[in-house]
């Protein structure tokens, strides 16, 4: 049997289904139908509200008819079908959403007066329609506006339904018992409809309020403030308060903004930036903006809390993104607004942000952590702020004036201005800074592939310097901005001729100078010039880039707090596709502080789980990869900050020992920010801390475990850098390589002298009518192919390991051949190893020895694989030396 209770419902659902459908038929489409096109921007606002409640009204009507369907069958059949099938108690949150949708459509239409503008479009129309509306809308009053009179029946029976909903429920609850399956199901929908209610009142309270607001302002204030989002919260004339140290006749706080007005003048703050602060007086607080700071003062303490309440609570829920419900204060996230936030703003007053774009996190009104600012005119800034000033590492770019170009500053900016180690590009200037300005040592490298090494002080060049030209020509000496030679000085010319005494420029006399030019000098050294690197002992490489690794250090030092994590480490950074042509570009993405809070938790203990060397490795592998990791977050700032010095202009072969000792280093701090989390997550168990390493133990982990992970991220721009300085040497080999391919494989073991018991000839397989002396790259052959794998990997340490398997190779054929073991001497494994190394063809093995030389473990000096390394480098030379190059094929 049904209750009582149920018939009612469906009766309730009858009556209300039938009122949507008069409604949406008689009111809702009419009032669209009979509006003309509006040619003022206010009237296409109204008309596309009134259409959003009309598709609401029908969403509604539909989800009734869906209520009253389920109703009827459960009626119709109570022993099969259940109470829980009932749409309002399966499906309540979905009928509340549509409920939501409903009441937020029609209470903009209020707050902005939409159906009085739109009765007046049409006035005639609905003058005759009074005693329509009368007959089907029952509480409509024969007096009064059409408007008011809409306003009315389109209220009404939404109201009355509501209230009839959290009736019945309850009392069906009590009808079924507290044991009955579905009570909990009734009391959640009697609490869902209960809380409705609520919202409503205080939807439709706030949206009056708002429309009386109106009225009492200007056409112009109207015009500013009046918009279909905005809800009043509270006004200034109901609960007086003054504005100090700012004027304002009248305070209006809106659900998302503050704003004071003052004559025709209107100052809006946006709630998501603004900070409220208690204050000594019991009858004040303050609030804190971008660019203001201000106090609200009442006459009586009361007013005060009423005041700072409102504004809080109003803050919370613009920073949530949703109403609170039932009503304002009442949600279930916390009362009191987060200290660090996330927005944007345009800076309006005077100053260097003026008209400049932030976006990023805030603290207490002030830029601070990670963020971009952006100015009209194209300059924008990246990186790290402080109290509402650039501090940390950071990305300035500048236009110029000329063309569509950037000058480009990278580095390390201390209370908005930058200082310490960092670049510039339109040129690329690598060396120290002070407020904003170039000065003490520097490197700088221009587009014409000229670098200058000397001293900076207040922006300009000062004292003696050294300029490196493409050709390799050297000049020592003192120079203008411009890098024109001036003053005293020599150069040194490729060929080793030397020009001494004194230069100058004049104008259109081009360069002149009076010395001694010395054509009896013995060509230069090739290391002197060509290979010259700037900027080693200039600046040491464990001072480079503090701005990068303070942070993180100060994150272990303070136990690695997880919601302080985006605030010591910065946001989620993500670079796009493909940096701007132009300019670079960095995009911010947040995580929620509780999220970090739980996932710091998860690393640390990740960390205790995989100490062993195996899984270890892994463990790191999958940080460095992971940009939501700390360590990730740090390796992937030091890629970008690598990209920045050595790429474009900055790819020059005399700034290669700069880079290879910062991957060096970079590996280095990257396993003491490895070894800094460990000793935070031993504190946190409570466990004794890891003894310090020794400088010994350190390298080899360093260049066993993490170099070989980090080496990817720098390689392309690094392995750049080498093959750039040693172009000449790869060029001869290449071509000594190419002739010695023109031998067949007993022609040039013959070639180098290779003692003919130690040929391979059993590997020869001849055809019919092929000689020997006619066979190609057959010898060897497992050694050729092992040293070819060379070139697959990026690690040094793997590198080595192929050599040695290539060493194993050579020795297992010559074995082979004797018919015993045998043991290569010198003498017999380096023209070997050179048929070997000619016959796997390794492009640029120049560039590859020197990058494992550079970056192989210090351990291993001395040992096997310094000396294979050696047998390789001189193989290397061999091949470049003239015989080599020069030698053609005897003919037949």
């Amino acid at each position: 049997m049904c209750s009582p209770e149920e018939a009612a419902l469906l009766r309730l659902e009858e009556v209300f289904s039938a009122t949507l459908a008069r409604v949406n038929s008689f009111v809702l489409q009419p009032l669209l139908e009979a509006a003309p096109e509006p040619s003022d921007p206010w009237g296409r606002e109204c008309l596309h509200l009134l259409q959003q409640l009309h598709r609401s009204s029908q969403q509604l009507w539909e989800v009734t008819e869906e209520s009253l369907h389920s109703l009827q069958e459960r009626l119709r059949h109570p022993d099969s079908i259940s109470l829980e099938s009932l749409l309002l108690l399966h499906s309540a949150d979905r009928v509340l959403q549509v409920h939501l949708e409903y009441i937020e459509s029609y209470t903009s239409c209020v707050a902005v007066q939409a159906f009085q503008k739109a009765v007046k479009w049409r006035s005639k129309y609905w003058q005759g329609q009074r005693k329509v509306l009368q007959q089907l809308l029952s509480g409509v009053s024969s007096e009064g506006s059409v408007g008011t009179a809409l306003v009315q029946a389109l209220r009404q029976p939404l109201t009355h339904h509501v209230h009839q909903y959290v009736l019945l429920l309850l009392s069906l609850g009590d009808t079924v018992g507290e044991r009955h399956p579905t009570q909990e199901l009734l009391v959640h929908t009697a609490t869902v409809f209960g809380n409705l209610q609520s919202f409503m009142r205080q939807e439709l309270d706030q949206a009056m309020a708002t429309q009386a607001l109106w009225h009492t302002l200007s056409n112009r204030l109207r015009d500013v403030l009046c918009t279909p989002a905005h809800r009043l919260l509270q006004d200034s004339q109901d609960i007086p308060v003054t504005v100090t140290p700012l004027r304002a006749e009248r305070v209006l706080l809106f659900d998302d903004a503050l704003v004071l007005l003052q004559g025709h003048s209107v100052h809006t703050f946006d709630l998501k930036l603004v900070w409220v602060e208690p204050g000594q007086d019991r009858c004040m607080f303050h609030i804190l903006t971008p660019e203001e700071e201000f106090s609200l003062c009442s006459k009586d303490p009361q007013g005060r809390v009423a005041w700072q309440w409102k504004v809080t609570q109003a803050v919370c829920q613009t920073l949530r993104g949703k109403k609170d419900f039932p009503v304002l204060g009442a949600g279930l996230e916390p009362s009191e607004p987060p200290t660090c936030r996330c927005g944007a703003y345009t800076f309006r007053a005077e100053g260097r942000f003026s008209q400049a774009t932030y976006e990023g996190e805030w603290y207490w009104g002030r830029p601070h952590g990670k963020g971009t600012l952006k100015w009209p005119d194209g300059q924008n800034h990246v990186g790290d702020f402080c109290q509402g000033l650039e501090h940390g590492f950071g990305i300035r770019l500048v236009p110029q004036a000329s063309e569509d170009k950037f000058d480009c500053y990278k580095c390390h900016w201390r209370e908005g201005s930058m200082c310490g180690y960092g670049i510039c590009e339109g040129e690329r200037y690598i060396g120290m800074w002070q407020a904003d300005q170039r000065h003490g040592p520097g490197v700088m490298v221009t587009q014409a592939g000229f670098c200058y090494q000397g001293t900076f002080q207040a922006d300009k060049m000062v004292g003696p310097g050294i300029l490196l030209s493409e050709d390799d020509s050297l000049y020592e000496g003192t120079f203008t901005r411009d890098l024109t030679f001036v003053g005293k000085g020599k150069v040194t010319f490729p060929n080793g001729f030397t020009l001494e005494g004194s230069f100058g420029s004049g104008a259109g006399r081009g360069l002149h100078t009076q010395g001694v030019l010395d054509t009896a000098a013995l060509p230069p050294d090739p290391g002197s010039t060509r290979k010259r690197q700037l900027g080693l002992g200039v600046f040491p490489v464990e001072s480079r880039w503090q701005g990068v690794y303070g942070p993180f250090q100060d994150f272990v030092q303070a136990g690695c707090p997880g919601d302080l994590q985006e605030a010591l480490l910065g946001f989620h950074v993500q670079s796009s596709r493909e940096l701007r042509k132009s300019q670079e570009y960095l995009c911010c993405k947040r995580t929620h502080p509780e999220d970090h809070a739980a996932r710091m938790e998860d690393i640390l203990e990740e960390l205790l789980q995989h100490r062993t060397p195996e899984a270890l490795q892994q463990c790191l592998r999958k940080a460095l990869n992971n940009s939501l990791h700390p360590l990730g977050k740090l390796l992937r700032t030091l890629m970008l900050t690598f990209q920045a010095t050595y790429s474009g202009i900055g790819a020059n072969k005399h700034l290669q020992g700069l880079a290879q000792e910062e991957v060096k280093q970079h590996a280095q701090e990257l396993w003491a920010a490895y070894r800094g989390l460990l000793q935070v997550a031993l504190q946190c168990k409570g466990q004794a801390p890891e003894k310090d390493e020794d400088a010994e133990t350190r390298d080899l982990q360093v260049h066993r475990l993490v170099l070989p992970l980090v080496l990817p991220s720098f390689y392309s721009e690094l392995f750049t850098l080498y093959l750039l300085l040693h172009e000449r040497e790869d060029s001869l080999y290449s071509q000594g390589i190419a002739n010695l391919s023109l031998f067949p494989d007993t022609k040039l073991l013959e070639f180098l002298d290779i003692q003919k018991h130690l040929w391979p000839l059993k590997d020869l397989t001849l055809t019919t009518n092929q000689r020997y002396s006619l066979v190609r790259d057959k010898c060897f052959l497992s050694a050729t192919e092992c040293l070819q794998k060379m070139i697959t990997t990026v690690d040094p340490w793997e590198k080595l390991e192929v050599l040695e398997r290539t060493y194993g190779e050579i020795e297992a054929t010559v074995s082979r051949v004797l018919g015993q073991e045998h043991k290569l001497p010198m003498d017999d494994l380096l023209p070997l190893l050179i048929y070997v190394v000619s016959r796997a063809q390794i492009q640029h093995l120049g560039a590859e020895i020197h990058l494992i030389r550079d970056m192989m473990a210090p351990i291993h000096t001395g040992g096997l694989y310094d000396f294979l390394l050696t047998a390789l480098e001189s193989c290397y030379e061999h091949i470049q030396k003239e015989d080599m190059r020069l030698h053609r094929l005897p003919s037949r």
